[in-house]
């Protein structure tokens, strides 16, 4: 009985709230989407030039790891005596743990790429930046969006937290359920959009990962 209550509760809730999940679910993926996006933008240059430098590569992702130790809320409290509250603490947070999976995904990428492919670039006048163009990075791509894949999957997790330090996102729901005196259907008004949305992403993704995977489009 009481499972039946929680459930119409739970339906209630989206019935005359919906609108306000729908927004806060939108707002929970962008801020998620932009921590990543800068990630993309630093960590795949970053990937790229530790694995012309491999000597490098140890301590740059030694570096990334370091981060990814530290616990989420406490980054967050951390970044949050520098920026204080709001949005800008949680995509800097998401940022600095999607680093990891990017960075060493693009290393990994790039260093799997046949020595033979580059040797027949070479034999062809290409120039180091033709060579990265035409040849390194269309066959790591797949590789470089798995990475991507995981990074945002985690930092959807992530941004739910941010829902402290006032960032908004369905981690606002959450919390508002935590603190009701009967608040499990605003528990599951808040987790199960965010359960739904990381499903959904790494689904769609993996998707992408696989078409732009070099063995997949030689085999059609």
């Amino acid at each position: 009985m009481e499972n039946m209550n929680t459930f119409q509760q739970f339906i209630d809730y989206f019935q005359t709230n919906g609108a306000y999940v729908f927004s806060q679910f939108v707002r929970h993926f962008l801020i998620s989407i932009y921590g990543v996006l800068f990630a993309a933008i630093v960590g795949i240059p970053i990937g790229i030039f530790i694995s012309k430098h491999y000597k490098l590569a140890n301590w740059v992702i030694r570096i990334a790891n370091v981060i990814q130790t530290i616990p989420s809320l406490a980054m967050i409290s951390i970044l949050m005596i520098g920026l204080g509250l709001g949005v800008n603490v949680v995509i800097l947070t998401v940022f600095l743990y999607s680093l990891l999976p990017i960075i060493k995904n693009t290393y990994t990428g790039m260093r799997q790429v046949d020595k033979n492919a580059l040797d027949v670039g070479t034999g062809m006048g290409m120039t180091s930046w033709q060579r990265l163009y035409m040849i390194e990075l269309p066959l790591s791509v797949s590789v470089i969006m798995a990475g991507i894949r995981n990074a945002l999957v985690v930092a959807i997790g992530i941004t739910a937290i941010g829902a402290f330090v006032g960032a908004g996102g369905l981690g606002d729901i959450i919390i508002r359920g935590t603190n009701a005196t009967d608040g499990t259907s605003l528990i599951l008004a808040g987790a199960l959009p965010t359960a739904l949305m990381a499903i959904l992403t790494d689904w769609i993704l993996s998707i992408v990962e696989r078409k732009l995977d070099p063995a997949t489009k030689t085999s059609k």
